[in-house]
């Protein structure tokens, strides 16, 4: 079967082989419902206290503040509509490069009486000082800041934002689903009220993430039910992902600074390489996560790139967001002030722990072939 090289692990990553086999006997043998009082039950409840014990270790939190649920997208609703849904309508600040699972419930809120604030980037994707203290001054009620961008890769200054959102007298989220096991987080040091996480951008499963969250900040659960997850997150625990997101952090916290080394010294030089072909690298000067490559060439489309690139073996990602028949260029560089038609032509590279020397050489040979065809086809077309 044909299988390109993946070079898109900010998308997914596959199941790590350690964590796969963790999770076999909870998809066999061991099927206790964790609420049930009988040993299979007990069991299962274990099994699940030592993955929160896990997950919180991998980010400096104590386990009874970590809440389970499905994925990053649904704790990232849980905070901002759960917060939201116990305060009086007021001002949600967001960032512009947020993405869609925090933009959009935070839009949702408008219909409730609340004002949205979105709040500005500089052109490398980094939050503008100035609209940042005009924010503040607002006096936002909850304000989200991701940690990491998930097309760019920068890292926002959490730590110090969280301090002055706390003097202005608001809840602090950051969504870190694209920063744990590639940088050192700590939910301490960050300063921040709520942090989301997710298991399958660390060679965990599908279908996990948590909420770590401040046991001072209330919020309304999103699920209501049999009160699982300290009454947040109603329904029977999938114990398997969550056994495999346990195993999945101790995993990646373990060869994060190694990986993040070696990841780096390759990002640098495909990126040089790429430059060579008059390729403009997004957020080149900012803090940037150590896998990821953001690039465009100009007068050359990134969705019909990406489709040449994989075809071809390479399996990457290009920076619009498809509707069912309306390709949009990338929100986080429109928001970065790069104009639509380069923004069209983004594309992402991100590197993960299979990731070798020898496969960037090869995309990098390939990516020199599959340019110079689509400029001779757009040559020949004027």
């Amino acid at each position: 079967m044909f299988a390109p090289t993946y070079l898109d692990w900010n998308a997914t990553t596959p199941l790590d082989a350690v964590v796969r086999e963790a999770m076999l006997p909870w998809l066999d043998g061991r099927f206790g419902n964790a609420s049930s009082r009988h040993e299979y039950g007990r069991q299962a409840r274990a099994a699940i206290d030592e993955a929160r014990a896990r997950v919180a270790a991998a980010v400096g939190a104590h386990p009874t503040e970590v809440v389970f649920t499905s994925g990053g997208s649904e704790a990232n609703n849980l905070f901002i509509k759960g917060a939201a849904a116990l305060m009086k309508p007021g001002l949600v600040a967001v960032s512009a490069i947020e993405h869609p699972c925090v933009r959009e419930p935070a839009r949702q809120l408008r219909r409730q009486g609340w004002t949205l604030r979105e709040i500005a980037v500089d052109a490398e994707g980094r939050i503008d000082d100035a609209d940042w203290q005009a924010t503040m001054a607002a006096r936002p009620a909850l304000v989200s800041v991701m940690l990491a961008n998930n097309e760019t890769g920068v890292l926002q200054d959490i730590d110090a934002l969280a301090v002055q959102t706390r003097a202005a007298g608001a809840w602090m989220h950051t969504d870190a689903v694209q920063a744990l096991g590639k940088i050192s987080v700590d939910f301490r040091a960050l300063g921040v009220h709520a942090l989301t996480l997710s298991a399958h951008k660390i060679g965990g499963p599908l279908g996990a993430g948590a909420l770590v969250l401040d046991k001072r900040v209330e919020l309304a659960p999103l699920i209501a039910g049999g009160g699982q997850e300290r009454g947040l997150r109603s329904g029977t625990e999938n114990v398997a992902a969550i056994v495999g997101f346990g195993v999945a952090c101790e995993r990646a916290i373990a060869r994060q600074a190694e990986e993040a080394t070696r990841l780096a010294a390759l990002r640098d030089e495909l990126e040089a390489a790429l430059r060579a072909h008059d390729v403009t690298v997004f957020s080149a000067a900012a803090r940037r996560l150590p896998n990821t490559v953001f690039f465009a060439v100009d007068g050359i489309d990134g969705e019909t790139l990406v489709a040449k690139l994989d075809r071809a073996g390479f399996a990457c990602a290009s920076g619009s967001a498809c509707s069912s028949a309306n390709p949009e260029p990338s929100h986080t560089l429109l928001a970065m002030g790069v104009a639509p038609d380069t923004a069209r032509g983004a594309v992402r590279v991100s590197l993960g722990r299979d990731t070798t020397a020898g496969d960037l050489e090869r995309f990098r040979t390939c990516f020199a072939g599959t340019l110079e065809e689509l400029k001779n086809l757009t040559a020949m077309a004027v």
